[in-house]
């Protein structure tokens, strides 16, 4: 079932548990996330980033949609980190339902602006909008200075932002960043941040760079107010891993050899990531909604 990521988030906020949006840019992925999804009876999202969505090309996502609309259980299909009207407008051709507009880089006003912009056009057709404020970061090398010097969303700006763009969901800075972290960092996410953030905004609330943080943190920051985790790295990591291995190993040049190892060592993780954030069994929450009117039935 495709529904977006108002109908999506509102049932994990209502609920307290989150929801993981797993990364994908080829079959196998999408195989790993979406057949663990459904064993754990764990509604998802499958996120994409524009660089992902350039690689898979649009023919991909007519699978996607194929595939995840003939599900039992509830999926959306996001644009993660979109950069420009454009990839937004690229998405919405392609059927995702949900799409981030990532301005956080700019000054205020240019996101907002930029933002308000995503909003209402994406609210004509039914697709819902996420945005960012504070910093993540990027991936690689750029993670310990960001961890140092990133910004933190203040709860005030929080606050005003989404007074101002009328955003669906709000990915915010509290002491995560993308990628696998180096040994010798340590990453704390702000708790006492995020209360603060979530006694002044009713709307969902995202944590980026989810891979690599401790688990006892992640369960913290869903406990208090986080509904939607960004996982690409570490079930991405598993999965390459074990392909490594296979190529070292085996002549493991067909795909049905190659792959469904690695495939496995992926579900291992996206299992656990379920779990952690209390999402097993929660797609039953979702029986009678309709995608169409965005409500239970």
């Amino acid at each position: 079932m495709l529904i977006n990521m108002n109908q999506l988030l509102s049932v994990a906020k209502k609920n307290n548990f989150a929801v993981g949006a797993y990364n994908v840019s080829n079959a196998e992925l999408l195989k790993s996330a979406v057949e663990q999804c459904e064993e754990d009876n764990a509604p998802a999202i499958i996120a994409v980033h524009p660089t992902e969505m350039a690689y898979a090309k649009d023919d991909f996502f007519a699978y996607v949609l194929q595939r995840i609309r003939n599900s039992k259980i509830p999926f959306v299909l996001h644009l993660d980190h979109g950069d420009t009207l454009e990839n937004v407008a690229r998405a919405i051709h392609n059927g995702f339902s949900s799409v981030m507009i990532d301005a956080s880089l700019e000054e205020w006003q240019n996101n907002v602006d930029i933002t308000r912009k995503t909003v209402d056009m994406c609210h004509l057709v039914g697709v819902s909008v996420e945005a960012e404020l504070g910093t993540i970061g990027q991936t690689g090398n750029h993670i310990k200075e960001h961890l140092q010097n990133g910004i933190y969303t203040k709860p005030e700006d929080a606050e005003r932002f989404v007074d101002e763009t009328g955003v669906d969901t709000l990915a915010v800075g509290i002491g995560t960043a993308h990628g696998i972290y180096p040994t010798d960092v340590e990453p704390k996410i702000r708790i006492d941040i995020l209360k603060q953030i979530t006694d002044v905004v009713d709307i969902p609330l995202v944590l980026h760079g989810g891979s690599s943080n401790p688990d006892s943190q992640i369960a913290d920051a869903v406990h208090n107010g986080i509904s939607k985790v960004n996982i690409s790295s570490d079930y991405k990591y598993a999965f390459f891993k074990e392909a490594r291995k296979i190529l070292k190993e085996d002549d493991g040049w067909d795909p049905n050899n190659l792959f469904p190892k690695a495939i496995e060592a992926a579900k291992e993780v996206v299992h656990h990531k379920n779990e952690l954030f209390d999402s097993l069994d929660k797609a039953d929450l979702y029986q009678g909604m309709d995608p169409w009117r965005g409500q239970l039935l």
